[in-house]
């Protein structure tokens, strides 16, 4: 999106009755819970990238987006070597197919996903041109360059250009049939990045739909057509884009209130997840919620203009930090629990020939000669000591894995299946617990779903005991939020 290539962002199930029952169906065990992350020392917060080679156990993994367009920038051959010695960098996504950079990363394992301009997606749809696109922007430079994905255009339905967008899809089949003739199908995978402005709605997430006409027409067949070529959907969601002074905390990963999805019942804690679930939603409508999704491009400025919210290396830092910590957690989103996302972080340069504001020439992790605008884990423990300090911003503030000391109050996890939380209502208000306000024309009635009623409950119970974290347990159902999910006339206590 800040890349010349890439436009900016657009920026039932019923209640069963409730009844008494004689006995818990769950044990709530003190000596079988965990101490909570909260509790971890600070330093191994600072550290956990690190440990972890951003890699995630369900293959999330940390890449970058290397632009060019700059005047001062180091060699390509100095920046593969640079990335694989000195920085956990596994993959680079690149705007165009440059010769120099594709061979400069061969031998390096890095994985490099190609994007092709806009202008040429025209020209894809024919299988002449297809092929030979292959011929000489792929095959050359394979195997020894670990060519992953190909990209075609980038936020092309943005771009409102009818002839790019009736040709976005043929492009991609073309493309990948090229790869087939050359035996590169199973190797090379072909997606195309979107702006979240595919979206005609995003809140709240559960609601999010693509923009009609786009939808059945474009949108549906390319991801049949991802479906059928086990290729993932990519997107491009930059929280920065539409942060405002009163949800800056929200956009950056750090405590605050959240944003409540009353439809389902889900307490978001910070925008990028509500973005993913918009997307995996209208996907989902369409009958496609199983396709993985890529986070091609999303990052923070460091500098901007003095009129523009939360801009400077301590915001840049902190949101990338949180970024890298969190996609690769395994903690995944409400509606997409349990995942990891493959992020690639936008940029690796502050790129100096960039036009429009000055962000925009300030989205990088690096400064052209190699030292870190702020440091976020990503060079390795040997790196760090070579090179100059840079901003800390991790340490600024507290911690998003912070828990108050203070009011605490406890959730049902986003995991947690509908039959459990359905015994927990029932065991809750079996001990004769005030349960009238989830009840019809109960304050908290509404939405009259299994997870909203359970949240009420659950934390009911909690506040009527004694506080303990194994009051939240509820057979590994429940967790413990430091933000208030009260909404509307529906107040937990």
């Amino acid at each position: 999106m800040p890349h010349p290539n890439s436009l900016s962002s657009s920026k039932s199930i019923f209640i069963t009755s409730i009844h008494p029952m004689a006995s818990s169906p769950f044990t709530l065990s003190h000596h079988l819970l965990l101490p909570y992350f909260s509790t971890l020392p600070t330093f191994l917060l600072l550290i956990l990238p690190t440990l972890f080679q951003i890699q995630g156990v369900n293959g999330g993994s940390i890449g970058v987006n290397y632009g060019t367009v700059a005047d001062n920038l180091p060699p390509p051959s100095k920046v593969a070597a640079f990335l694989l010695d000195n920085t956990i960098i596994d993959r680079v996504r690149l705007f165009d197919a440059d010769p120099d950079i594709l061979r400069a990363f061969a031998h390096t394992g890095i994985s490099v996903s190609i994007t092709i301009p806009n202008d040429q997606i025209p020209r894809l749809v024919k299988p002449n041109f297809a092929e030979e696109w292959i011929k000489f922007n792929i095959q050359p430079y394979i195997p020894a360059t670990n060519i992953i994905r190909v990209l075609v255009g980038n936020e092309v339905l943005s771009t409102a250009n009818k002839l790019l967008i009736a040709n976005l899809v043929p492009a991609m089949q073309s493309l990948h049939t090229a790869l087939i003739e050359a035996s590169l199908d199973r190797r090379i995978q072909i997606s195309t990045p979107h702006s979240l402005g595919i979206l005609s709605n995003s809140t709240p997430p559960s609601t999010a739909r693509f923009r009609q006409g786009y939808d059945t027409h474009v949108i549906k067949p390319m991801l049949s057509f991802l479906r059928e070529t086990n290729s993932p959907l990519m997107v491009n969601p930059y929280p920065f884009f539409a942060c405002t002074a009163d949800n800056l905390d929200y956009a950056l990963f750090r405590p605050n209130p959240g944003v409540f999805d009353s439809d389902l019942g889900i307490l978001y804690t910070n925008m990028l997840d509500a973005q993913l679930d918009a997307v995996y939603s209208a996907m989902k409508s369409l009958g496609f919620e199983d396709l993985d999704i890529v986070i091609a491009e999303t990052g923070w400025p460091s500098k901007g203009d003095p009129t523009q919210v939360g801009v400077g290396p301590k915001e840049a830092a902190y949101y990338n930090g949180n970024l890298m910590r969190h996609v690769v957690s395994g903690k995944g989103t409400p509606l997409m629990p349990n995942r990891t996302f493959e992020t690639y972080i936008f940029a690796l340069f502050n790129e100096n020939l960039k036009p429009g504001p000055i962000g925009e020439r300030n989205f990088g992790l690096f400064e052209p000669d190699l030292s870190p605008v702020y440091e976020i884990g990503i060079l390795r423990p040997t790196a760090q000591s070579a090179t100059p300090r840079a901003h800390q911003g991790q340490v600024e503030g507290p911690s998003p894995s912070t828990v108050s000391e203070s009011k605490r109050w406890c959730l049902p996890k986003s995991e947690a299946s509908e039959e459990g939380l359905q015994r927990n209502i029932d065991y809750v208000c079996g001990l004769g617990l005030d349960c009238g306000p989830i009840k019809e024309n109960g304050a908290c009635f509404a939405p009259n779903t299994v997870r909203a009623h359970a949240a009420y409950v659950m934390n009911a119970y909690f506040q009527a005991t004694e506080g303990n974290d194994f009051d939240c347990d509820f057979d590994q159902t429940g967790t413990l939020t430091t933000v208030d999910p009260s909404y509307g006339k529906c107040k937990y206590w």
